[in-house]
């Protein structure tokens, strides 16, 4: 009888443990970085050189490039270089193509974007980028600026959701590009527009507002629910949590990568860490990380200078999301493993061309 006892204690003792184990949360490390598959779902490939996807692959990264419709480069130029890297590395590299607005205001528009959006799905692009300039630079024959909720884009938008075709978008800037130098949040944001003048908002009363920005994106998700779509920069709604927290729950297909706006969050998490980080966990199947950086062939410094740099920000950003390091007064938020898989790697993987996605 003590023998079935202490066995019975025992199976008692081994079923407490294991419910314990079941029920506690898993979290990374720092030294978990290299070994946990994530994406950088922002990155910006501009060269045929393998040096960074390689590198990128080292460090258990894959990398999505969303093409722009703008003049530094070239939408030819990007999209060779990600032909070529995507063809060489599918199941690690993947790019969103675009469509250019230069034919706006002559007939048949609608139908060349949709042709070069064909033409981009053909090539093995994932989904499709649409950039700033419709908002705030391209306008029509009377001088008016073009938004994105203009008539004129209705057939693109229906081809992109009919077909079941993911966008990326960046709409609108940070909310600090309308704001006075000495009232912006960002001290990057107000480095760059006190030296790029011509792109402060705040300087141009003639362009639509920060607010008419965020409208027109918005009533296009209301005119378009099943369309999934992603709001590149935190949805320019990157000073807020709350903000972007509301559009969540007011469009299920919508999405937001926090790309160069990782800022915002730690400015926010700094005033209200609880906040931020039940933010993250809410919406967590909603948020996607990406950094906007940027490879090419005329940096000034040599590839493995670029690499370095690359694993500095990247390794960086891991800390803050990962654990609980404090790094210039800011504290990490510590995300659960799960939350960090779904944000780093999962709500992008079907982009890539895996054995898996190709069944």
């Amino acid at each position: 009888m003590k023998r079935i006892a202490t066995n019975s204690a025992l199976y008692i003792l081994v079923i407490f443990v294991l419910q314990s184990c079941i029920g506690e949360t898993r979290y990374y490390k720092a030294t978990d970085f290299a070994k946990v598959p994530k994406t950088d779902a922002h990155f910006h490939y501009l060269t045929t050189d393998k040096t960074y996807i390689e590198f990128a692959t080292s460090l258990n990264f894959k990398l999505l490039t969303p093409i722009w419709d703008g003049e530094e480069v070239p939408v030819e130029d990007q999209l060779y270089c990600s032909e070529t890297i995507q063809r060489e590395f599918p199941a690690k590299y993947a790019f969103f193509g675009t469509f250019q607005v230069d034919s706006f205001n002559y007939p048949g528009f609608a139908e060349k974007a949709i042709g070069q959006i064909e033409k981009c799905m053909q090539n093995g692009a994932a989904g499709i980028k649409i950039w700033k300039n419709i908002g705030m630079v391209l306008k029509d024959s009377t001088g008016r600026f073009v938004m994105i909720d203009d008539p004129a884009f209705e057939p693109v938008f229906r081809y992109l959701e009919e077909n079941d075709i993911p966008v990326i978008a960046h709409l609108g800037e940070p909310r600090n590009c309308w704001l006075p130098l000495d009232e912006m949040t960002d001290p990057g944001d107000a480095l760059y527009y006190r030296n790029n003048p011509q792109f402060h908002m705040f300087q141009h009363p003639e362009v639509p507002s920060y607010e008419r920005q965020i409208e027109a994106r918005d009533k296009i998700l209301m005119r378009y629910p099943k369309l999934r779509f992603t709001g590149a920069h935190l949805g320019s709604l990157e000073w807020s949590v709350d903000e972007l927290a509301k559009r969540f729950d007011q469009f299920p297909n919508f999405k937001a990568d926090i790309a160069a706006r990782i800022f915002h969050l730690q400015l926010q998490s700094g005033k209200d860490y609880e906040k931020v980080r039940n933010f993250m966990i809410r919406c967590q199947d909603r948020l996607i990380y990406g950094t906007d950086s940027e490879v090419h062939d005329t940096h000034g410094k040599s590839p493995a200078e670029i690499c370095k740099d690359l694993e500095t920000g990247w390794y960086r950003q891991w800390l803050y999301f990962a654990t609980d390091s404090v790094i210039n007064h800011i504290k990490g938020l510590k995300l659960p493993a799960d939350v960090i898989d779904k944000f780093y790697n999962l709500n992008t993987e079907r982009y890539f061309k895996t054995p898996e996605n190709q069944q």
